[in-house]
């Protein structure tokens, strides 16, 4: 399960029934590449979206997947990943990446500012962009009739982009009031942000994604170009494209706007400095003057999405909080010792986090919620998992992941990013056979392995208390003097 932050809440998975999914989209986009060999952990009973990849001579790797299905919808997107997030940034210039998901806007060579937004609606479509620890992503979903226009956009800000001093102070002033929104006047905006500085040793993961508002106001022109001119190259990005369109189309458009662009240098890679040792566990408390409830969060320093305990993870955070019959759930939320309960596996290039955490009544006691915390996750350790238990947690990521890749902006994200983080695309079509070959036995052994104090961070945020009213000062009148004028 992905990690359910109470304090940044993602949309819930559908629970439906997964048989539906898998038996409407057998064909398609979803049987397996052409030509291309079937995984050994990918049996038929999974779809397999179809794609094709190849690099350009400047580096930019392509990933196509058109729906060739009669009954595709008419519409199509077009992906643009780079391998950049906060990760890549160093100390003193963090936030960089999250300001180029803004700048990416503010106009190119053959397009002017905002007429990036103004064409794909005009044209039907919709479009955003988007920033992590690990990559930044940039799409366009449209009606099908508009991939060139698709295709036109994202190459032109990535040859030339319009970087001038009037653009980095205008979208500098855009961050700074995103931060004072969403982390600075937010009930528990800085609670994450407590929790990877606890967590991570190494600075790549410890700072969150918007950075330090001090560094963005240090942060000189040719700084921000610099950082743009080593990261948004097309030997750093991922194209993808999916929908309903000809592939050798496509290919002849990719060439015509893509292949142009100079291949840049070669790009340094992240570096994670984490201990191999657990270092012990950490704590810390946080006042919060907008907080009403109390809340625990925890994050234990786990693997990268590439590690085979990964899917484990990811199984054992269902178990533990994924619908109203999980572990948690009956623990605390079904008793009013909680309002809300959360855990999961981040999925990350680096080590990757697992959190817990848990959000109380007003003025309840943390203490008793942490203990009954703890007792559940050693239970399993000490317990295991039972079959039902796994299979219910299996069915929940199928449907989930299956759900995900329904539209064609959904599975053009997912390519995109497996194919930055992990070099394969083909993850799409194996994730969900390594997790259904999970067994109960994994999931005790993750649990004993990871979910330990000593591999702990926790943050815990408490209301703060509201300040006393000042004194309010009544004057007394002074009795006049004997024998003065009344």
């Amino acid at each position: 399960m992905r990690p359910f932050f109470i304090v940044s809440p993602v949309a819930a998975l559908c629970a439906a029934g997964s048989a539906f999914f898998v038996g409407a989209f057998l064909g398609g986009p979803w049987s397996a590449p052409a030509g291309a060999a079937t995984s050994p952990v990918a049996p038929a009973s999974f779809p397999q979206i179809r794609f094709e990849q190849y690099t350009l001579p400047n580096g930019l790797r392509v990933v196509l997947a058109p729906d060739a299905r009669k009954e595709a919808p008419p519409v199509i997107a077009v992906n643009v990943t780079y391998d950049v997030g906060s990760r890549s940034e160093r100390p003193g210039r963090s936030g960089f990446a999250h300001l180029f998901e803004h700048m990416m806007f503010q106009g190119s060579e053959n397009v002017a500012k905002t007429e990036h937004i103004r064409l794909v609606q005009s044209n039907g479509g919709s479009m955003n962009g988007t920033t992590n620890q690990d990559r930044t992503n940039f799409f366009e979903a449209l009606p099908a009739n508009q991939l060139e226009l698709g295709l036109f956009l994202e190459a032109d800000r990535m040859r030339a982009l319009d970087i001038s001093q009037d653009n980095l102070d205008n979208q500098r002033q855009v961050v700074e009031e995103e931060k004072r929104q969403s982390y600075d006047n937010r009930p528990y905006g800085h609670t994450y942000e407590a929790l990877l500085d606890e967590a991570y040793q190494g600075f790549p993961y410890k700072h969150t994604t918007i950075g330090s508002m001090a560094d963005l106001d240090a942060a000189s022109l040719d700084d921000v170009r610099q950082f743009h001119h080593v990261f948004y190259e097309p030997n750093n990005a991922v194209l993808t494209v999916t929908g309903r369109y000809d592939g050798d189309k496509a290919k002849a458009l990719v060439a015509r706007y893509f292949g142009p662009i100079p291949q840049g240098a070669p790009v340094p890679r992240t570096t994670f400095a984490e201990p191999a040792a657990p270092p012990g566990e950490r704590r810390r408390t946080l006042q919060d003057p907008l907080a009403r409830q109390p809340q625990y969060l925890a994050g234990y320093v786990a693997v990268s999405g590439t590690d085979p305990d990964f899917y484990a993870l990811s199984l054992l955070g269902d178990i533990l909080s994924s619908g109203k019959t999980s572990r948690l759930y009956q623990a605390l939320v079904e008793k009013d010792l909680a309002t809300g309960v959360g855990a999961g596996m981040n999925e990350n290039l680096g080590p990757g986090l697992f959190t817990v955490e848990a959000a109380l009544p007003p003025h309840a006691d943390v203490a008793p919620v942490e203990a009954i915390l703890d007792a559940e996750i050693a239970r399993i350790g000490v317990d295991g998992v039972s079959a039902d238990d796994l299979q219910i947690a299996q069915a929940q990521e199928r449907v989930g992941e299956i759900s995900g890749l329904q539209t064609a902006l959904g599975r053009a994200s997912r390519l995109g990013l497996y194919a930055v983080l992990f070099h394969d695309p083909n993850r799409v079509n194996t994730l969900l056979p390594r997790l259904q070959a999970v067994t109960a036995a994994d999931v005790q052994r993750v649990a004993r392995k990871y979910l330990v104090p000593a591999n702990r961070s926790v943050v815990i945020t408490l209301p703060a208390a509201a300040a006393a009213p000042a004194p309010v000062v009544v004057p007394v009148p002074v009795a006049a003097p004997a024998g003065s004028a009344q």
